[in-house]
């Protein structure tokens, strides 16, 4: 077991939740959200649904404390907040809550998770296809973890937004549509590791430039987040995810 695991990460959510001030309301609705899902990948985790279970966890703590990172530069006022945390942290006050708890998933899924799966994966694990299928198989595997809280996150944020009978009418296929684009931006995640494990064999600056890369390509996601219309069911059509093209 990791020296930190699932249950030391959400106790830290939780101390971010308390710490979190008042004007900042909207910030809680993405952690809340995340505590959420993080436990769920737990319970996943004890009830064995993955290869190698030691390894999810050591990749959903780092993958954790990336968001976790970002939050505290902000909550101190740093100006070292990655971009595409800014852009979600600093995100008008009166947006709906699903549009805050997209631009949350977008920072964290397109820029911090290919991040999160390199730091657990090695140079040398990649060069062993054994290996890299049974990671694989297992990062597809949390999309069934999220497959599942859909409905669950659909109802939470409900609770506390106003909806139009469009919005209501249109929920079933929202659903449908979280889960498509979530699948989707998994895949195209994959995409990225394997692009940014190349740069990082070669030297620093070749994955410095490509993360730089991946963080212009997360935080211009954002304009089609904020765009007027129903976003899940464009983000189904349209994606979610971010694909890094081939190095130059």
């Amino acid at each position: 077991m990791p020296d930190r695991d699932i249950a030391t990460v959400v106790a830290a959510m939780d101390d971010r939740l308390v710490r979190i001030p008042p004007e900042r309301a909207s910030q809680r609705l993405f952690l809340e959200t995340y505590r959420r899902t993080t436990l769920a990948v737990g319970a996943a985790i004890e009830d064995a649904q993955f290869e190698d279970p030691d390894w999810v966890e050591r990749w959903d703590v780092v993958f954790a404390d990336l968001y976790l990172a970002a939050l505290d530069l902000d909550l101190a006022g740093s100006p070292d907040v990655p971009r595409p945390w800014r852009l979600a942290f600093d995100a008008p006050a009166s947006l709906p809550a699903l549009r805050y708890v997209l631009l949350g998933i977008n920072a964290h899924i397109n820029y911090d998770l290919p991040q999160a799966l390199l730091a657990v994966i090695s140079d040398a694990e990649f060069d062993d296809p054994f290996v890299v299928a049974r990671r694989a198989r297992d990062h597809e595997r949390i999309d069934g973890v999220l497959s599942a809280r859909v409905a669950a996150e659909d109802s939470e944020l409900v609770a506390v937004s106003v909806q139009s009978l469009l919005d209501r009418a249109l929920q079933p296929l929202n659903r449908l549509a979280s889960k498509r684009f979530l699948r989707e931006a998994r895949q195209k995640v994959w995409h990225n590791t394997v692009e940014l494990q190349r740069s990082r064999v070669l030297d620093e600056d070749a994955y410095a430039a490509r993360l730089a890369e991946l963080e212009v390509l997360s935080a211009a996601r954002i304009a089609d987040l904020l765009a007027p219309g129903q976003v899940l069911l464009r983000l189904a059509v349209a994606g979610f995810g971010v694909t890094l093209p081939p190095a130059r």
